[in-house]
């Protein structure tokens, strides 16, 4: 705990001057609150009938009460301010640290995001952040200063009877014994809690997203008791953790109470003589200490409340830095390249997502600039690997891979992705405009050039049926159909004209028609660029230059079309089963 407190500490030093303000305003609204009982004090005896006259002097109260008054004032003043800097504090320290992470993210291997439940690195970033806002850095505020009112007024209880206070003193770790017990309890409610919640963030996340998959094979009941499942555990340790967290403050109240009566008893006793050993105490001075007692045993409430809070804050903060501490890609320093022919070259590479399950083994390959490679084979054979390991989203156990004869390893990521361009059949969109969804790639394209490249990829006929044509706000939940995403993704990749390009299964979601028409704009588009085509159906890929059939990891055969066929090996066997 230290440890992340230090480390959520380091992040406020942009905000040192609203810290030094908090300090400030803390100790000088605490101050002040602290000397308002001295001024009840002195009013109670004021009010008490002078032994010589029996008279009370009002003047006087109504001095020592406006001078309450104005300290009231100045304190309720001073604390606001604190508010007011922690606050600003808080909200500053937690944007930048939730910048960080979300900049931490964009340099994550790949491998890290796809081995990670998306639903819970999103709960990482946003509610996560958010309980360690409210628990920890807004409760330091109240940490600080209830701990210079115990100080502060133990300080003014010892002036006024040493007796009673040492009362006081010695019947206070009775507080903090009940409190210690009840936060360790508390703390692995929390921790599980906070692990529980990202978990069902995560499947909330899975069956959303596929709530069509999940009705088509009538999964309801059965996501449901998945759901329910975990909503049962999360239910659990959140009781727990609120049982404990709401024990703390009522048995920290019940163990002052009993402090503040025998303070009240005790003192009473003194005030009249019954009791010499605790000396003599005027009325007022009883009054001050009472005020002095009920000061100096809230803070233990507050304390105890805060500490609650904290475990939660502690576990959310642990899962935030456990991103934030996981390897990124490692920094490159290489010169960027400049433009390039489009040879690729694979030499005797190998890999593997996981050790002990080897996928690609002694994989070599040669595309001349210009060729259109097309890759096939069954499920699971290494056919998106392949463009993994181009792209450089997973780096190759052993071997090389080369664009112009330079290894992809003596290149930097962003240098090696922007000669490629990349259509998937997994279609994405941005909330935004038809324009800026299609210019993602080149943001300072004209509309000319965005119009043009959308033509070339047909969508600018539905684009224009559209309520305000390439202005109209969308997102991938706008209604818009798989194909009519699909084509905005191919317009996206005609915008940017890279000099390589990634075809996998580009046109899987788009009408026979349509597909006609894209496969003649891809013509257009690949005429000059090296183009790697993963495709299913096979009657797409005849006019390729070289065809790689894989299985298990490994060309098991290569050639054009026809002499695939002439050859009537595997390839041939997977042309005919599709009927052709």
């Amino acid at each position: 705990m230290q440890t992340i407190l230090r480390r959520i500490l380091s992040y406020t030093k942009p905000y040192a001057v609203f810290l030094v303000l908090t300090i400030l305003c803390a100790l000088i609204g605490v101050s002040l609150s602290l000397v308002v009982p001295i001024y009840i004090g002195r009013a109670v005896d004021l009010a008490v009938p002078a032994a010589e006259t029996g008279e009370i002097d009002l003047s006087q109260i109504l001095t020592v009460v406006i001078t309450l008054a104005v300290v009231v004032l100045i304190s309720t003043l001073f604390q606001f301010l604190q508010s007011l800097c922690i606050n600003r504090l808080a909200f500053g320290t937690v944007k930048d640290l939730r910048t960080e992470l979300e900049a931490k993210l964009q340099t994550m291997p790949i491998s890290y995001i796809d081995g990670n439940a998306r639903g819970d690195l999103i709960a990482r970033v946003v509610p996560d952040i958010e309980i360690l806002s409210d628990g920890l850095l807004q409760g330091f505020s109240q940490l600080f200063t209830g701990i210079v009112t115990i100080v502060g007024t133990l300080v003014f209880m010892l002036q006024i009877n040493v007796r009673i206070a040492l009362l006081v003193v010695l019947l206070t770790p009775l507080s903090l014994v009940v409190a210690s017990k009840i936060t360790q309890a508390s703390h692995n409610a929390f921790t599980r809690q906070s692990s529980l919640r990202g978990e069902l963030g995560a499947l909330t996340e899975e069956l959303v997203g596929g709530e069509r998959i999940v009705r088509a094979f009538a999964y309801e009941e059965r996501a449901e008791e998945r759901f329910e499942k975990i909503n049962h555990a999360l239910g659990d340790a959140g009781q727990k953790a609120t049982f404990f967290s709401s024990m703390s403050n009522p048995s920290t109240r019940f163990v002052n109470g009993l402090i503040y009566a025998a303070v009240g008893t005790f003192g009473a006793l003194g005030a009249i003589g019954a009791i010499p050993w605790i000396g003599v105490m005027t009325i007022g001075n009883l009054a001050s200490f009472l005020a002095y007692s009920n000061q100096y045993t809230k803070p233990f409430n507050e304390v105890s409340g805060v500490i609650a809070e904290l475990q939660n804050a502690f576990s959310c903060a642990g899962r935030v830095f456990e991103v934030l501490d996981a390897p990124s890609e490692p920094e490159e320093d290489c010169a960027p390249s400049g433009d390039v022919r489009g040879e690729i070259t694979f030499e005797d590479v190998c890999f593997s997502y996981v050790p002990e399950k080897p996928l690609i083994q002694g994989f070599s390959m040669h595309a001349a600039p210009g060729q259109r490679i097309a890759i096939v084979g069954p499920t699971g054979c290494g056919k998106s690997t392949i463009i993994n390991l181009l792209l450089r989203f997973y780096e190759i156990q052993s071997g090389r891979i080369c664009i112009d004869g330079t290894s992809t390893r003596e290149m930097t990521r962003d240098d090696v992705r922007r000669h490629f361009g990349m259509v998937l059949q997994e279609t994405w969109i941005f909330t935004g405009t038809v324009a800026e969804n299609i210019a993602y790639g080149k943001p300072d394209a004209t509309r000319e050039e965005i119009e043009r490249a959308a033509k070339e990829a047909h969508a600018h006929s539905f684009i224009k049926r559209l309520p305000q044509g390439y202005d109209t706000v969308i997102s991938d939940t706008s209604g818009l159909s798989q194909g009519q995403k699909q084509l905005l993704c191919i317009a996206r990749i005609m915008l940017t004209d890279p000099p390589m390009l990634i075809l996998d299964e580009a046109t899987s979601s788009i009408d026979l028609r349509t597909e006609h028409r894209i496969q003649r704009a891809f013509e257009k588009l690949m005429r000059g660029k090296t183009s790697f085509i993963i495709a299913h159906r096979l009657s797409t890929i005849r006019s390729a230059d070289l065809i790689l059939v894989m299985r298990d990891g490994n060309i098991i055969e290569q050639g054009n079309h026809e002499a695939l066929m002439q050859q009537n090996g595997f390839y041939a066997k997977l042309y005919h089963s599709q009927g052709r």
